[in-house]
């Protein structure tokens, strides 16, 4: 059914592109509606509540209107709805119409008539939901791609982080919201009492998106997902993460935050030329600097409670970068327990170019003593062939790093490398020897390439030259990254 459902609904897309209607458009466009249509179910018995929305602006008031009429009645109800306070007013919050032709904008709202969601289960609704989500990321062109983490890899760093009901769960840069959905089923895959069923819905999740769209679409996800109330305030802030040291900590921080080394903002002077990048001024930061990758990994570490954990997905520069991202690691592996590194492969994220790793650390209480003994290192990028289309990353993929990651028991591992095995991707380094490294360098890599020897198993060629355009890309990103820290101000 859920598949049925998604088909019906994405098919009505192919219609609207030819009016100019992109992926992007079309789902903020079923936003709304379906969230309207939900809040009309939910105001009539058995449940009879008031979801805020005024009248004269219900799902009701859309469906009597044709033509003209119902082009200027949307559109006075999007912007009326805007102004609402809380979860209501941060769906609609920048809200407009995209769809020009009354009688497809009619349809739409005639095909989203036609399911009871509030009757569907909230698993049901969710794929529904996800499926239009993933397939809008597939749509390179719109660049939604960029807020689209691997479903795959999210499941995998929450089964490694395993959080434990009653507990609070942060994402800075929460983009669509996988991982609080991905933390969401895999807490209601186990057992919990009332009260901590009521704290899952309530009180579990808090993130940040400073795009609208985006937040738009995160705030429905969790909707759709059983997660917070049509009433209320909304758990995910607009507000810049990085700008104010977080008013709380939490006991888990998952995310992926945004890639690219320099913040999208900069300053400009009184004739309106750009005068350098933005440096976030933290006192509770250990280096300053413009790169917001650098920052985002300052920023999860001060917001984690003395016993928090973080899973973050990083760009092989932070591993590596000298002066700022030196400091960053040596006060990672001096207070933090920096445990883990997982090398990703290329042609997983769609966003493409990008060399990328989840790093895993606990926080820990103020102390002289080194909180890092060992990093363990899985390699699942050497000779590890992906690619969107053909062969898309799945959770089986990476079933073996989690295995060995040893949730329930992190501190007991082994490695499957040694002078015996050394084709195995799992072993340690100790914090000294990791110290040792020019610039205290994390990029660490052991295993033979075997494309640079063994010929006669080389990638289809096809998978073969996507790959060379994902090092191509990352080789131009790695180029800009080098400019812009060259000219003046950076």
């Amino acid at each position: 059914m859920t598949h049925a459902i998604v088909q019906k609904v994405w098919n009505f897309c192919t219609t609207l592109r030819d009016d100019g209607v992109g992926y992007g458009d079309y789902l903020e466009q079923l936003t709304y509606l379906i969230f309207l249509k939900m809040a009309d179910e939910y105001s009539r018995p058995p449940y009879n509540r008031d979801v805020g929305v005024p009248a004269g602006y219900g799902w009701a008031d859309l469906r009597s209107p044709k033509g003209a009429a119902l082009e200027v009645h949307y559109i006075d109800t999007l912007r009326e709805l805007a102004t609402r306070p809380g979860m209501l007013g941060q769906i609609f919050t920048k809200s407009q119409n995209k769809i020009q032709d009354p009688a497809k904008l009619a349809r739409l709202i005639a095909l989203v008539d036609e399911t009871d969601w509030v009757t569907l289960g909230a698993d049901v609704k969710g794929d529904i939901y996800e499926g239009l989500l993933e397939r809008n990321a597939e749509d390179t062109k719109s660049g939604a791609g960029q807020y689209f983490t691997p479903r795959a890899l999210i499941r995998a760093m929450v089964e490694c982080a395993a959080p434990d009901p009653g507990r609070t769960i942060a994402d800075p840069a929460c983009g669509t919201g996988g991982f609080f959905l991905a933390a969401y089923d895999f807490l209601t895959a186990r057992p919990m009492d009332r009260d901590q069923k009521a704290f899952l819905k309530h009180s579990t999740f808090f993130g940040n998106e400073i795009v609208a769209g985006t937040r738009r679409l995160a705030l429905m996800n969790m909707f759709l997902h059983n997660i917070g109330e049509m009433v209320g305030d909304s758990p995910i802030s607009p507000a810049d993460a990085l700008v104010a040291p977080s008013a709380d900590t939490y006991d888990y921080v998952l995310a992926n935050p945004p890639f690219g080394k320099k913040s999208s903002m900069t300053f400009t002077n009184d004739e309106g030329e750009a005068e350098g990048e933005l440096t976030y001024n933290r006192q509770d930061f250990w280096a300053t600097t413009s790169n917001k990758q650098l920052n985002f990994v300052q920023h999860i570490r001060a917001m984690l409670k003395t016993t928090g954990r973080a899973a973050v997905v990083v760009p092989d520069n932070v591993l590596f970068e000298g002066g700022a991202g030196e400091t960053i690691r040596r006060k990672l592996l001096q207070m933090t327990d920096l445990h883990t590194i997982l090398r990703l492969p290329t042609g997983i994220f769609y966003a493409q170019g990008v060399k990328a790793n989840v790093i895993f650390f606990d926080n820990r209480p103020a102390s002289k003593e080194p909180q890092t003994r060992e990093v363990w290192y899985y390699d699942y990028r050497t000779n590890v062939h992906h690619t969107l289309k053909k062969k898309p990353l799945a959770y089986a993929d990476l079933a073996d790093f989690v295995r060995l990651y040893n949730p329930a028991n992190r501190h007991d591992r082994t490695p499957t490398w040694s002078d015996a095995t050394p084709e195995g991707r799992w072993r340690a380094y100790s914090r000294e020897e990791l110290l040792a490294r020019d610039k205290a360098s994390l990029d660490l890599f052991w295993l033979k390439d075997k494309s640079l020897t063994d010929l006669d198993n080389l990638p289809e060629p096809d998978d073969l030259a996507e790959e060379i355009i994902e090092n191509l890309e990352a080789g131009l990103e790695s180029l800009r990254s080098v400019l812009a820290s060259l000219r003046p101000g950076a």
